[in-house]
């Protein structure tokens, strides 16, 4: 089987038309799901980017690693000790080991490890190009090694091709000649003028406010968009930059697909579509970051196009919940090989060849670079639980009914103690089976004891930058909340 696996950073499903989206930003990507399952509540365990993709490629969570964070000693793998052999058990372990042990040449076309030095993502790979711009890189610039990789092995059998594209993700710096394909279209609905007044009232790096992230002015690089967003004119400034990120990376994509027919290779090559976490675009008060355990930044897009099984499901879509360590473990089992035990994923083969749709009962993601909060999913409940806020306005508990209020706008803890408490005690349940399984301890403790999460570092040159920037535009009141708080929730 040959396998092309794009990776898609900070794509949220729900700006995608195949997912129902408005706007026609994924043309390409449509036609593979068109030929394939698409997955709606496909979750990333661990946010954001390091904890995701450690998490993707070892088949763990971030709790049992102890990678939660984008910096400290939460961002790296622990040492194994004097017991350690020849190659590290995680390396041996890791989702490329198992393919290549398979029999699979593998092959990660993408930055990331270089980005974050997490070299861990890239254990057991055949082959790594460093497209070399630590994530700058537009779709052009990733298109053409992977275009090259597939001329020269394409006609092959047996390989798993990793492709990593960058666009949705800031700064949004699409070539000037591609355009604004949404530039007569309208935002959604949700997003009011009253939204935005409240969020300007507001506090947060990459709030409404100070959309970069600690102020209000856009680098040179940062091309479409605007610092600050007090208007409805402003929010789709912004809006049209990150769908045209995804737009742009979709161009690209339907090169690949092109690629493959040109080889005659596209009807015997799998297809799977994702990404490494979400975006929020105004939810929560954050524009074009990912800083939350909620619904927008760990719901992912899965899509699948399996030759030989997902046929005769073409264009199906699957509801149930699973984690995107699950993929890997699926592949496993399709493969006919079988996963390790240390590994977390949960295999779903099944829902693929068959109008099944069998998930997890319900599911604990969370967050570490930018907040540290746990989050529980199950039926249309997610409760985030906040151990540090960052930077941002979170208070301890957020209970959200994600049909009604798909957005998160309206915080119902207060008012549903009976829902608040079922999510509580699935939160606990969880982190106690956890803690037998962890390699050291609670991460969350350890990165509170740093002072917090890297990007909102209690002390650090930035939060005291942000103390500042508060009083400096008339935001006093919130930077001496933040002062006595310290990241703690604020309950007053």
């Amino acid at each position: 089987m040959r396998i092309l696996y794009i990776d898609i950073d900070s794509l949220r499903p729900d700006h995608l038309s195949c997912y129902g989206y408005h706007r026609q930003t994924s043309p390409n990507i449509d036609k593979v799901a068109a030929e394939g399952v698409r997955f709606t509540n496909f979750y990333c365990s661990d946010s954001p980017c390091l904890p995701s993709r450690t998490a993707l490629f070892t088949g763990m969570f971030g709790i049992r690693t102890g990678v939660v964070n984008h910096g400290g000693d939460y961002a790296d793998l622990p040492l194994e000790g004097p017991g350690r052999g020849f190659r590290t058990r995680v390396a041996m372990e890791s989702f490329g080991s198992v393919l290549r042990r398979a029999g699979y040449h593998t092959c990660m076309i993408s930055p990331f490890p270089n980005r974050h030095t997490a070299y861990q993502v890239s254990f057991g790979f055949s082959e790594t190009y460093d497209t070399g711009k630590g994530g700058l890189e537009n779709a052009d610039e990733m298109y053409p090694p992977a275009q090259a990789w597939l001329h020269a092995n394409g006609h092959k059998e047996n390989w798993f091709l990793h492709v990593n594209f960058w666009d949705p993700h800031t700064p949004y710096d699409h070539p000037a000649d591609f355009g604004n394909p949404f530039a007569d279209e309208p935002i959604e609905p949700w997003i009011t003028q009253e939204l935005l007044d409240q969020q300007n009232a507001s506090y947060g790096p990459h709030g409404a406010h100070d959309v970069p992230g600690y102020d209000d002015k856009l680098p040179p690089i940062w091309t479409m968009g605007v610092g600050h967003v007090r208007t409805l004119a402003d929010a789709k400034a912004h809006m049209d930059g990150y769908d045209t990120g995804i737009r742009y990376a979709d161009h690209f994509i339907g090169k690949l697909i092109d690629d493959l027919k040109t080889l005659d290779i596209y009807e015997e090559t799998a297809i799977i579509i994702s990404a490494d976490h979400g975006e929020n675009q105004g939810e929560l008060n954050i524009w074009g970051d990912h800083q939350t355990a909620d619904h927008i930044t760990n719901c992912v897009p899965l899509i699948v196009r399996w030759p030989g099984l997902t046929e005769a499901q073409a264009g199906s879509m699957r509801q149930a919940l699973h984690y995107h360590l699950d993929l890997p473990a699926t592949l496993v089992d399709l493969l006919g090989g079988s996963q390790p035990a240390a590994w977390d994923g949960a295999s779903f083969a099944a829902d693929l060849a068959a109008a099944t749709d069998a998930g997890r009962d319900y599911l604990v993601i969370s967050q570490g670079a930018w907040s540290c909060q746990r989050s529980v999913r199950w039926d249309n409940w997610l409760l985030i639980r906040t151990y540090h806020t960052g930077l941002k306005d979170f208070p301890a508990y957020m209970l959200f009914d994600l049909d009604a209020d798909p957005h998160e706008t309206a915080n119902l803890a207060a008012t549903r103690p009976d829902v608040l408490g079922e999510g509580l005690r699935r939160l606990d349940a969880w982190v106690g089976e956890q803690m037998y399984r962890s390699q050291r301890g609670d991460p969350f403790w350890g990165v509170i004891a740093e002072g917090g999460p890297l990007h909102a570092k209690v002390g650090s040159r930035d939060w005291d930058a942000y103390l500042a920037r508060l009083r400096a535009s008339g935001r006093s009141h919130h930077a001496d909340a933040l002062a006595v708080h310290a990241g703690r929730p604020i309950t007053t």
